[in-house]
């Protein structure tokens, strides 16, 4: 019987999973990590992109997150995030567009220029974009 341990995943807005996982694998600040039974405790910041769930039983669960915070304690794992959805739900269209807004902001600068802010934005679909191909990879 493999070993698992409790994951939540949550939002500003809302949890968007919360059960018994063997593994979580995630994009962090300092690289990916995995986490499974056992694992040290741990806080890292994450980088946006797909987080990755094995549930108990062995079903794969793809999730995006924009960022946050990912802490292991001995029988629990916390993915603290602004913003986190399915991967099912997100919406490929929309993160092309915004991808495309943000290239466009980026390539044409003017007076009003935010830099940061399209280029957190491009970032952002990009991470979006990964997360559904992601998806697409793992339902083959």
């Amino acid at each position: 019987m493999t070993m698992t341990l409790q994951c939540d995943i949550v939002s500003a807005e809302q949890e968007i999973f919360s059960g018994l996982v063997e593994m979580v694998i995630a994009a962090g600040t300092e690289g990916d990590v995995g986490i499974s039974y056992g694992h040290a405790p741990l806080l890292t910041g994450l980088q946006p992109g797909p987080i990755r769930v094995i549930t108990q039983g062995g079903e794969e669960e793809v999730y995006y997150v924009s960022g946050g915070y990912l802490e292991v304690q001995p029988y629990h794992i916390s993915v603290l995030a602004d913003t986190a959805l399915r991967a099912s739900d997100m919406d490929e269209a929309a993160a092309l567009e915004a991808k495309r807004e943000a290239e466009q902001v980026l390539n044409n600068q003017s007076g009003d220029f935010d830099y940061s802010r399209a280029a957190s934005q491009l970032a952002e679909a990009v991470a979006q974009l990964r997360t559904i191909q992601a998806l697409r990879k793992r339902l083959g």
